[in-house]
């Protein structure tokens, strides 16, 4: 979740942004030699930055996704390398936790109470500064 950047320079308002991405990837306003693919993708992107665009020039939705963000950005202060669910970890009967192998050689570990909570959890590898977060079943 992030806002693009975007480098239409020129333009002065938000509506001058969203007015040049519409007319750029309106399905009306494409070009008729386009590939089924290409046509899809433009039509997902003109999706995309129509969902934005009603979240962001709207005052009280842009605050709401502005802390949503901001509160994305202060829970995670390390990169996730990948994203798995708990069926995907080993039980580990002797430890008593789940256990996931890192690229590295290294192990991710999961104690079997905290993969029990209902939310997702941030796994560190116990030998490099790889992370995964695990989803939880719930």
């Amino acid at each position: 979740m992030h806002r693009p950047a975007l480098s239409y320079s020129g333009l002065e308002s938000g509506d001058d942004v969203c007015g040049v991405f519409w007319l750029e990837l309106h399905p009306d306003k494409q070009k008729s030699d386009l590939s089924e693919e290409e046509a899809e993708l433009h039509l997902q992107r003109f999706i995309d930055v129509d969902q934005a665009w009603k979240v962001l020039s709207n005052e009280e939705s842009r605050k709401a996704f502005d802390l949503q963000l901001r509160a994305q950005e202060l829970k995670q202060s390390w990169p996730v390398d990948a994203c798995i669910k708990l069926e995907d970890m080993d039980w580990d009967s002797e430890n008593e936790c789940y256990s996931y192998s890192c690229r590295c050689g290294g192990e991710f570990h999961l104690e079997k109470d905290e993969a029990e909570e209902e939310e997702d959890s941030v796994v560190c590898c116990d030998t490099c500064s790889l992370s995964i977060e695990v989803k939880s079943c719930r």
